[in-house]
């Protein structure tokens, strides 16, 4: 969800820039959570016309799938086609997605239901207590770069003990794709601090990591995009055993640039 919210980012920037209308395939039909999904072309019956015509040669499709390449000749037939199709995950204009960034977010504003359902669970924050969200991946992430950011639950305690001896008072926000996650291990460990475990969708599960105060989580577009709301401080986990500092934490205009 969050991989096609920020590659349709850079594709609406780059239409923006130069005057040409464009449509997420994805979100015609798939992930109805935002309000883009209730943008004129953003439906069902655009979505079959653009595959098909796509797919059966209509209209021509361009890829982008090699990392840091020239795209200047892309960029050319987009500008003189009147339709085309686009797919791949290496398009990357970031200067023109920072200068329409607020567009890009006005457009994945969450529609009311998602916030309508998060809203008890976020009233539960003491006054004054600063969040804390953190986005545990595992799952893919037990193989996707041999492992390399698939933290145990350990790591993931030392590191949030570590922000709450910053900021001690702290609510907690647990959000992630492991259903056998040991939450009372959490519990535990954390005595003394509030630790709240959402059980939305994924989208919900986006809106209230968007709301905290600070994220902390494995590099991934789910906790960048959350960030991208409200330009939370993001801490990339790239090494569990280095210390986390006030310094540690980075922002989305930078982070985005970087993604693996």
């Amino acid at each position: 969800m969050c991989n096609n919210i920020l590659q349709y980012g850079h594709f609406y920037a780059w239409g923006k820039e130069h005057g040409r209308q464009t449509m997420s395939m994805r979100f015609a039909y798939k992930f109805q959570y935002f309000h883009i999904c209730d943008t004129p072309n953003h439906n069902f019956l655009h979505y079959t016309i653009a595959k098909y015509a796509a797919k059966w040669g209509w209209i021509p499709t361009l890829e982008f799938n090699e990392v840091g390449a020239d795209i200047s000749a892309e960029e050319e037939k987009m500008l003189t086609c009147k339709n085309i199709a686009v797919v791949g995950w290496e398009a990357r204009w970031y200067d023109l997605f920072l200068k329409y960034k607020q567009e890009i977010i006005d457009l994945f504003a969450f529609k009311p239901a998602v916030s309508k359902a998060c809203a008890p669970i976020l009233a539960e924050t003491p006054a004054g207590s600063c969040r804390l969200g953190v986005h545990i991946r595992r799952g893919d992430y037990a193989t996707w770069y041999e492992g390399k950011y698939f933290f145990s639950d350990e790591q993931f305690l030392r590191l949030i003990k570590q922000f709450i001896s910053l900021h001690p008072d702290t609510t907690v926000y647990i959000c992630g794709n492991d259903p056998s996650l040991n939450k009372d291990l959490y519990r535990q460990e954390l005595k003394g601090t509030k630790v709240i475990f959402p059980k939305g969708n994924a989208a919900e599960d986006l809106y209230v990591l968007s709301e905290c105060d600070y994220l902390i989580g494995p590099p991934s577009t789910f906790s960048l995009t959350a960030s991208m709301y409200h330009d939370t401080p993001l801490y990339w986990i790239k090494d569990a055993e280095t210390p986390l500092t006030e310094a540690s934490f980075g922002h989305f205009d930078e982070l985005f640039r970087h993604i693996l």
